[in-house]
């Protein structure tokens, strides 16, 4: 196919908007910077923890309320309580919530581990060796087999199947258990398992969170071929009833479509939180309309 998409043609005179790749080529594709294949989805560190959980817990304004009514039982001026009726609850709800957040981290950060100490067989100096899925780079071609997880997001080169075809279940993707199918460009698929000195050029769109979308072009052998969704094997997808294939990196962690998709973890609100806050929001206004009025009938 000889037709290049029009994205990736208006993108040559913007180089923001598509990415380039040659496979096989470490050190032309290590200055563009790409993202490495490490993926991160806790929250804190061991140094972030405390100032941030509590950061996220005075956002509730409970807490907060009740740290001002703490502080100002702390001027015996105004307050003939000790602080210590306040100090005692609120330190132990700060506490409790902080060691549940705390276990629910480490959960994340042991899933993180997991996955990032899992095992892909990829192309070095014409050979395979067995990498960990975050040492895997932008470029580098590797070796998927039947029933495992695919560690990138990949142009698929060739396969054991007839016509360059692969078959893969996309659940952890979008939730779908029917298997789909993949094709190679049937120029590639005819090179099997000799694909380790494969040295294409690929320019393709930047990352993004279209799981149904790609588009790109491969330049090989002086000739361009339309790439599309067809031709790509997202991270997080299981390859099934295909013995083996091969694939070119195209995005690698943080940039590959499920890690797209997932976002940045955030502090989350649930309907109770916003409901406490506005009944902490009303009584403070009572309060103070109270002492307003109690001040001006004093005065009077």
């Amino acid at each position: 196919m000889k037709k290049t998409p029009s994205s990736v043609e208006s993108s040559k005179n913007n180089p923001e908007n598509f990415r380039k790749i040659r496979a096989n080529n470490r050190t032309l594709n290590s200055q563009f910077n790409y993202a490495n294949n490490y993926i991160k989805t806790s929250k804190y560190s061991f140094l972030t923890f405390l100032p941030l959980n509590l950061l996220e817990q005075f956002q509730r304004l409970a807490n907060f309320y009740f740290l001002c009514l703490m502080l100002l039982q702390m001027i015996s001026v105004i307050s003939s309580l000790t602080p210590v009726t306040t100090i005692i609850p609120l330190v132990g709800v700060l506490s409790l919530t902080a060691i549940k957040d705390a276990y629910d981290d480490i959960q994340r950060h042991i899933s993180d581990n997991q996955v990032n100490e899992r095992s892909s067989k990829v192309f070095r100096d014409g050979a395979l060796v067995r990498e960990k899925w975050s040492a895997v780079c932008v470029g580098d071609i590797i070796q998927m087999e039947s029933n495992q997880f695919v560690a990138a997001d990949v142009l698929l080169l060739s396969t054991s199947e007839p016509n360059g075809l692969a078959f893969i279940e996309t659940s952890e993707l979008d939730g779908e258990t029917n298997l789909k199918c993949r094709q190679c460009i049937p120029e590639t698929a005819q090179l099997g398992h000799d694909v380790g000195n494969f040295d294409g050029d690929i320019i393709c769109e930047t990352p993004n969170n279209l799981l149904n979308k790609f588009d790109g072009v491969l330049y090989w052998k002086n000739s361009q071929y339309v790439l599309d969704n067809d031709k790509i094997v997202l991270r997080g997808c299981v390859l099934r009833n295909t013995e083996w294939c091969y694939g070119v990196v195209i995005f690698t962690g943080r940039d590959t479509k499920l890690m797209q998709n997932s976002g940045k973890t955030k502090f989350k609100r649930t309907s109770i939180d916003r409901l406490l806050n506005l009944l902490i929001i009303r009584i403070v206004l009572f309060l103070l309309t109270l002492c307003l009025f109690c001040s001006v009938s004093y005065r009077s």
